[in-house]
């Protein structure tokens, strides 16, 4: 297969990218975004107090996803060849498809969390890691070559 035709690796960095910009909104627009999104009231209440330990995690998690983002269209072959691609790929499709699934260990975690944020993102994550893998089992050849 041809690296730059692999559609679900593009739609997978298009639905990180897409991710990155609602957790960026949160940071920008605050505790209505926070709470609109479920991530629970006491992440909106220190958003709306100022404080920073919301803007610092959610920032780490916009980063994390652009990079994953980059990853996805670097497998694609939409962008240059970022190192060690394949690995990245197999660790970002795993992360996702573990949380996905994980949600019943995790929520007594995150108790203000309501059951349908836990619904609706674990369904995000299981979507999002399910085109990484189609995709990263796709490109598994073209992702081999020395010089692809």
């Amino acid at each position: 297969m041809h690296s730059a035709s692999n559609k679900y690796l593009l739609a997978a960095a298009i639905c990180c990218f897409a991710a990155a910009l609602a957790h960026l909104g949160c940071i920008v627009f605050g505790g209505d975004w926070y709470r609109f999104f479920g991530a629970g009231e006491q992440m909106a209440r220190m958003a709306e107090q100022g404080l920073w330990y919301p803007t610092i995690v959610t920032s780490v998690i916009v980063m994390v996803l652009l990079v994953w983002a980059l990853y996805g269209l670097s497998g694609a072959g939409a962008i240059k060849r970022l190192p060690l691609t394949k690995l990245a790929l197999i660790l970002i499709a795993s992360i996702f498809l573990i949380r996905g699934v994980s949600f019943v260990g995790l929520m007594p975690m995150f108790p203000e969390n309501s059951l349908t944020f836990w619904l609706i993102s674990s369904s995000i994550c299981l979507f999002i890691g399910g085109l990484f893998a189609l995709g990263s089992w796709q490109q598994w050849s073209v992702l081999g070559a020395k010089n692809a």
